[in-house]
């Protein structure tokens, strides 16, 4: 075990299946292959390549295909795993026709390839987040309603401040998450959009010269972009604005994005890790045999969800700081930046489903004790209402004076007569 989410134990708690799917291995090199059977396609509709060689192409990038051995040693050598695949796709193609498979890749660069299939993870990353965004908001708004007249004290500092009802402190969980669906709604347009750009960024290579039989421009547009047009469309992105090798903002937005959204499940977690204490005693995790049993106190019901919860939310908030690291990129390819985001991208993407994932199981099963709510407000014996009585008597005798006597009671009001 390198990271926990790798891990045989603990893989499922610090990530989930369809997230190790995604970021696995095999999806990142379809991902890939979809990229060359896609420019493959484009590039033979605008007769920059020959149409035999990319419908051979295509034929060839199906990662069943792939040598996995292979594209490890020679990623260890090379230091990318993109050549390595193209020789691979070459390789195979020449076997049909020589030369044929020399038009793979054609006017392509490694960035390129990896940029584009880390949009189309995170694409697949962010379907999965929010539906779970879905199903907490839904989960939310059932509290809300449950618990919108339950009493309870709100704290301060930890303290008792005033009365608000259950359903008030969960709407405002309620809006918080509400605020992040529309972040991703927001999120989404910039963030999936194709890289296709060349070398240095500037799609010299795509130009008629260079081409089988392509014109200088198409419809109106260079033949480079043209191509990156249609590109986009195979693989369902948008256009980029100009090329983004070096310009790393729209992925850094995501994982502070993630983190955000995080955070919120951890300040949850928070309250909610404090109201199971034994002697408050106001909610507590869903009651399954064993969960979160201690291995000598059988007594106890330790809320291991939020601990969970807060724990991944911590350590996506420090990986996203990492992504924002990764903007500071030299010239037009960066010499290390770029490689940051390869270690910590999947991880926070891998921590912050299984986040909220462990967060929306608690707010389906939460358990609410009214009666533990209530005997916690009638501690203070009606001092938990002071500042309504404040209020009041400021009318009177002022604000400040009312304030002292609500503090200090009877004593305080003597001394001053």
């Amino acid at each position: 075990m390198t990271t926990i989410i790798d891990s045989h134990i603990f893989g499922n708690v610090f990530s989930t299946p369809e997230i190790a799917a995604i970021w696995s291995d095999k999806q990142r090199t379809k991902y890939f292959l979809d990229f060359e059977a896609g420019l493959a396609k484009a590039q033979a509709k605008l007769g920059i390549i020959p149409q035999k060689a990319a419908d051979h192409i295509v034929k060839h990038c199906r990662v069943e295909e792939i040598d996995f051995n292979d594209l490890r040693r020679q990623t260890e050598l090379i230091g990318y795993p993109v050549l390595p695949v193209v020789k691979q796709i070459v390789a195979k193609v020449n076997t049909v026709e020589a030369q044929l498979g020399e038009w793979a890749h054609w006017g392509a660069t490694t960035q390129d390839l990896t940029d584009t299939a880390v949009v189309l993870q995170l694409r697949d990353t962010l379907a999965l987040v929010g539906q779970s965004i879905d199903a907490i908001i839904n989960a939310l708004r059932g509290l809300c309603e449950r618990y919108k007249t339950t009493p309870m004290a709100a704290r301060s500092n930890l303290q008792q401040a005033v009365p608000i009802s259950f359903g008030f402190k969960m709407a405002r969980l309620l809006a918080s998450f509400e605020r992040h669906k529309q972040r991703l709604h927001e999120l989404k347009p910039r963030l999936f959009v194709l890289e296709f750009s060349g070398a240095a960024g500037t799609l010299a290579t795509i130009a008629s010269a260079s081409s089988y039989n392509a014109p200088d421009e198409v419809d109106g547009k260079p033949l480079g972009l043209r191509c990156q047009e249609l590109l986009a469309e195979e693989l369902g992105l948008g256009v980029p604005t100009i090329a983004w090798h070096t310009e790393r903002d729209n992925l850094a937005e995501a994982a502070n994005f993630l983190a955000l959204l995080t955070a919120t499940s951890a300040k949850f977690a928070t309250d909610l890790k404090l109201m199971m204490q034994s002697e408050v005693g106001e909610a507590r995790e869903p009651y399954v045999a064993h969960r979160g049993s201690s291995s000598t106190m059988p007594q106890k019901r330790n809320p291991i969800g939020s601990a969970y919860i807060c724990g991944m939310a911590a350590s996506v908030r420090g990986m996203a700081s990492s992504m924002t690291e990764a903007i500071v990129a030299d010239h037009e390819r960066s010499t290390g930046p770029w490689q940051i985001e390869w270690i910590v991208l999947p991880q926070i993407c891998a921590l912050s489903h299984a986040c909220l994932k462990q967060t929306q199981y608690l707010f389906e099963g939460l358990e609410v004790d009214e009666k533990g709510m209530q005997r916690n407000l009638e501690l203070s014996k009606g001092m938990v209402v002071s500042e309504a009585v404040m209020m009041g008597l400021g009318k009177t005798i002022g604000r400040q004076f009312a304030h002292d006597v609500g503090k200090y009671g009877h004593t305080y009001l003597l001394c001053r007569l």
